[in-house]
């Protein structure tokens, strides 16, 4: 009997968490399987991971995945594969792990500081990007000048879900989507190019990077070792993946020049699909995953990070384990807005307007809770959300409707608030693992079940609910934004004076 390959299986690797999810032809969820990673804090500024941690936990969360979908290793037809962008993979010449940094990293900032002044707007001409702490480049770069013995061994540089689909296949490779993302290509030509190592002072480093191919292309089969670690079965197609926030709008739904996409996850990822890279020197990055395909991002790690950190840190030392989100949500929602509220900065982990930047609560009154705290917090991440549109409209890129994903669009509270602010309609995919889904789109591209990612979103994605705005509600937050803006302003004198001198013993 013949086999039928019905299924396909995307994952996604996020600075922790990493999902394995089975879905059939028509995107439907059959299974997801998740585990939680540890990230280590060496010193301050450094966020790094064990990377046989992280094969362990991807081996884990695929066979729990097909364990819980019941299905035949011979029934899942490709497997695709999304990963958070820039942070550094690297791997030595036997193909062991050296270093796994993550990008929610920092260490590099001063280093940043001096290539952007020393070759910035050369650099931004060439991949439509400047020098940025946790970027790629940026990151080896600092290896190279601070870790000279690593440099030394290293072989390979790989992005997070490179890494995964070197365990799979064997084949050290990236994507356009993941390599333009992290500044290493020649845009819109998405390319490797030696001038542009050159200026970051990487040209001893062309021969560590790996074959470069389409998102949608095959990279290899699954080899006989992973399928003994996963469960797959040998042969089996893997892709080249994802930039995570690419998969994450194709799993939404939006693939079309003009079309939005607003992800509330580790990272404020705010992006706008064209035919061709914007070219501002205001605008974070752009990213190219196809021939005429585009998208443009503004972005900060100043998003729904900022809730993990209270959950971990406030509720669940405070005995709320079981819904610990579901708990903040609730508080969200006894607070009714008021122009009194505290105000929030969501800058836990820096900011791209400076690495000083950091988090904070003002305007605390005795009457306050911790609903009105949580509220100042969710609204705190929306408006830097609003402040990266702002920069994509003041370069020209605007849309009239987005969709909102991440783990920030399964709050009841969020999605209206963001449709309230920016006075458009927001609409919420269907599916909650958008990330997985994009990969598996791009794989089902790759063998053909779908012609194209159109035919692909048409058939596999689905909205779930569309918010529409509130006159007076944009109103109040047009009013709370411009104070949010100008306490930045007013912290900033502060932030610059820190001083950071030796513990105290």
């Amino acid at each position: 009997m013949a086999e039928i390959r019905t299924y396909v299986l995307g994952l996604d690797a996020g600075n922790t968490v990493i999902k394995a999810v089975l879905f059939d032809q028509n995107g439907q969820q059959i299974a997801v399987h998740a585990l939680d990673g540890q990230s280590s804090t060496p010193e301050p500024g450094h966020v790094e991971r064990d990377l046989n941690e992280l094969w362990s936990n991807a081996r884990e969360a695929i066979s729990g995945c097909m364990a819980k979908a019941r299905v035949q290793a011979d029934q899942i037809a490709a497997v695709g594969c999304a990963g958070h962008g820039n942070g550094l993979y690297l791997l030595d010449r036997d193909g062991a792990p050296l270093v796994g940094i993550q990008s929610l990293d920092t260490r590099a900032s001063d280093l940043a500081a001096e290539l952007g002044a020393a070759h910035g707007d050369r650099l931004h001409e060439i991949c439509l990007q400047k020098p940025w702490p946790s970027q790629t480049p940026t990151l080896l770069a600092w290896i190279k000048r601070y870790r000279p013995e690593v440099f030394e061994r290293a072989q390979t540089v790989l992005l997070c879900k490179d890494f995964i689909t070197y365990k799979l296949t064997g084949e050290r490779v990236s994507d356009l989507s993941d390599m333009s993302g992290c500044g290493l290509t020649r845009m819109p030509e998405c390319r490797y190019d030696d001038t542009l190592l050159n200026l970051y002072g990487l040209s001893d480093a062309r021969e560590m990077l790996p074959r470069l191919i389409d998102p949608a292309e095959v990279a290899g089969v699954i080899t006989p070792a992973a399928a003994a670690a996963t469960g797959l079965a040998p042969g089996t197609p893997v892709i080249g993946g994802y930039f995570d926030v690419v998969s994450s709008a194709l799993g939404s739904g939006v693939v079309g020049a003009g079309e939005a996409s607003i992800i509330v996850g580790t990272w404020s990822i705010n992006q706008v699909f064209s035919s061709l890279p914007v070219v501002d020197p205001s605008v974070f990055m752009a990213s190219g995953f196809g021939q005429g395909r585009f998208v443009n991002i503004e972005a900060s790690a100043t998003s729904a990070a900022n809730l993990e950190w209270y959950v971990r840190e406030l509720v669940e030392r405070g005995g709320h384990p079981d819904d610990p989100f579901g708990y903040c949500n609730a508080r969200v929602g006894e607070v009714r807005p008021a122009m009194d509220d505290p105000f929030s900065h969501p800058f836990l982990y820096g900011s791209g307007q400076g690495a000083q930047f950091r988090a904070g609560f003002y305007g605390l009154a005795g009457w306050h809770g911790e609903g009105h705290l949580l509220r100042a917090l969710f609204e705190g991440v929306m408006f830097e959300h609003r402040r990266h549109i702002g920069v994509l409209q003041d370069a020209g890129v605007s849309f009239d409707r987005a969709v909102l994903s991440g783990g920030g669009a399964r709050s009841p509270h969020w999605p209206q608030m963001f449709s309230d602010c920016l006075g458009v309609p927001i609409t919420v995919a269907e599916a909650q693992e958008t990330g997985a889904l994009g990969a598996a789109i791009g794989a089902a591209c790759a063998i053909g079940q779908v012609a194209s990612y159109e035919e692909g979103i048409a058939r596999m994605t689905r909205v779930r609910q569309t918010f529409e705005p509130d006159s007076e509600k944009f109103t109040h937050y047009a009013n709370r934004y411009e104070t949010y803006l100008d306490l930045i302003d007013t912290m900033q004198s502060f932030w610059s004076r820190r001083v950071v001198g030796k513990d105290v013993p």
